[in-house]
């Protein structure tokens, strides 16, 4: 588990809602604590397709020549 998300989901107060069996189905938290796991959760994000791109092997494309693939595709007008 990430560092910096252990020790803020340890010190989270957490609030569970459950069913009707006493299953927990959701939590509630201050919104601060919140905001945090998403920053953290992107930052993870981030890394991983750092990484993601520097695991890609191949030449250089030159932007005139992607933007003219993805024209041809539809993906760009």
């Amino acid at each position: 588990m990430d560092t910096k998300l252990k020790p803020l989901w340890k010190r989270t107060k957490k609030q569970f809602l459950v069913d009707e069996k006493g299953r927990r189905t959701a939590v509630l938290l201050p919104i601060e604590e919140y905001d945090e796991l998403l920053e953290v959760i992107e930052q993870r994000e981030d890394v991983r397709r750092l990484e993601a791109g520097k695991r890609m092997k191949g030449e250089d494309i030159p932007w005139e020549e992607v933007k003219a693939r993805l024209k041809a595709q539809g993906k760009l007008t």
